[in-house]
């Protein structure tokens, strides 16, 4: 067979299994709160309190670890410029790590902070 017709085939399925797999989960979802006495009419997701914190420091160190690597590749490693793909994987990863450890631990300190308060 030709990749020129299974191609079609797959993209169709493959569509139509991620369709069928969300109506499936919502009703799944929705069933499961029947069974607890809610009303899945009534209920709204609720908001993550730190969600943005989270993707800003994530994208902030993605792109410290992309500008470093960038000026380790032109300076340090400038004699094997063409074989130094992967310092520009490992410094994002790294420096996107750090971002979000970073969020972790202003979570950890508010959350405790708010917790742990004592009445003056």
């Amino acid at each position: 067979m030709d990749a020129e017709f299974l191609i079609p085939i797959s993209i169709s399925l493959g569509l139509f299994a991620m369709i069928f797999g969300i109506f499936y989960i919502r009703n799944r979802e929705r069933m499961a709160m029947i069974e607890r006495g809610m009303d899945p009419r009534s209920y709204k997701a609720q908001p993550a309190p730190y969600q943005n914190l989270k993707w800003g420091l994530l994208l902030i160190g993605a792109g410290l670890g992309l500008f470093l690597a960038y000026l380790l590749d032109r300076t340090v490693f400038e004699s094997t410029r063409d074989e130094n793909e992967a310092i520009y994987f490992g410094l994002i990863a790294i420096f996107g790590g750090l971002g979000l450890v970073l969020s972790y631990r202003i979570e950890k300190k508010e959350l405790y902070d708010n917790g742990h308060k004592k009445e003056a």
